[in-house]
């Protein structure tokens, strides 16, 4: 096993991004159950950029700049939706024995939605994968499948932690709404900075 790999993949998945915000809010709103339901959610939506970048699919980003920016400005405008419903949603964090539950499937559609409309994922597999692969290799291929599996199941893993550790921490939060207040604009501020910074970003960096 390369632990290179390993180490490396762990710090990419642990920076906190998009998956990781939206992870951290809905373990906040949901408790546990919707914290492991947003991981499960981002991490699908990780796949197809893997499956993308193994096919060979990805250079498409690096030579049709249209496709790149059509995709880019879906993310753009999905993060920015998040950040208004975010900023939108006056309820409080209530609880009463167990955290009440959400609806699974649209939370998974978000979760998968967030990260496969950011085409820079594509492009990060398609740069970061092959490193770890000896293209002289026989086994190549399943060479790389294994290491997008591990990939994917540390990204469950760290996304899961982050859940855990914010659903964690909600009953502490359930008599302050002020507190509530201001980690609810802290999230939809988050999203509407992760929208601008994928604005900005170009294909070729």
């Amino acid at each position: 096993m390369n632990s290179t790999f390993i180490i490396t993949a762990l710090i990419i998945v642990a920076t906190p991004g998009t998956g990781a915000i939206y992870t951290l809010a809905a373990g906040l709103a949901g408790g546990y159950r919707s914290s492991l339901i947003a991981a499960l959610g981002c991490t699908l939506g990780a796949l197809p950029h893997l499956i993308a970048a193994i096919s060979g699919i990805a250079t498409i980003f690096h030579t049709s700049n249209v496709a790149f920016q059509l995709l880019k400005w879906l993310g753009v405008l999905y993060l920015l939706y998040m950040a208004v419903m975010m900023l939108k949603d006056k309820s409080g964090i209530t609880i009463h024995g167990q955290p009440a539950k959400q609806d699974a499937r649209k939370m998974i559609v978000d979760a998968v939605l967030i990260n496969l409309l950011n085409p820079k994922l594509s492009l990060f597999f398609f740069a970061f994968l092959p490193q770890f692969i000896d293209p002289q290799s026989s086994s190549a291929l399943k060479d790389m499948l294994l290491l997008s599996s591990i990939f994917l199941l540390l990204t469950f893993i760290v996304f899961s932690l982050y859940g855990i550790l914010s659903a964690a921490l909600r009953k502490h939060l359930i008599s302050n709404m002020t507190l509530q207040k201001y980690m609810r604009m802290g999230f939809g501020v988050s999203f509407a900075g992760l929208a601008l910074k994928l604005a900005f970003v170009s294909a070729h960096k």
